[in-house]
């Protein structure tokens, strides 16, 4: 089999998972595009170590013991991660990356800020 075919199919799975890191807004699905974004490096690791031993004649598949390390890696980052996701999605009660990024950087909604509106005299003069 030539190179050629598993480095196409590996760069189209690359190309899928980063679209569905860039598109999603799913906590979860993003680690899911990242799992896919790792299989396909793991795919053309594998590709060209078995390229690579047919020219060389080497017997070390070194690629392939890589992406035995990837693959141990990658099921610690989703573990991790997918722990990380549910206890936010506990305390928040969402996963969705947007609305988590505006509530860790504190922000109220555009009108909670102004110091100048009658409510926050009346707290100010009770107070």
């Amino acid at each position: 089999m030539h190179l050629a075919y598993p480095a196409v199919l590996s760069a189209l799975l690359f190309c899928t998972g980063l679209y569905g890191v860039l598109a999603r807004r799913n906590a979860i699905l993003v680690l899911m595009s990242v799992e896919l974004m790792l299989n396909a490096v793991n795919l053309n690791l594998v590709a060209f170590d078995v390229w690579l031993s047919r020219t060389a004649e080497e017997t070390l598949h070194s690629g392939q013991a890589l992406t035995l390390f990837t693959i141990a890696i990658a099921a610690a980052e989703i573990g991790i991660g997918l722990a990380i996701v549910l206890a936010v999605h506990r305390n928040r009660g969402t996963s969705d990356i947007d609305r988590l990024r505006d509530t860790a950087e504190g922000h109220e909604p555009d009108h909670a800020d102004d110091s100048d509106t009658p409510a926050a005299e009346k707290a100010e003069a009770t107070a």
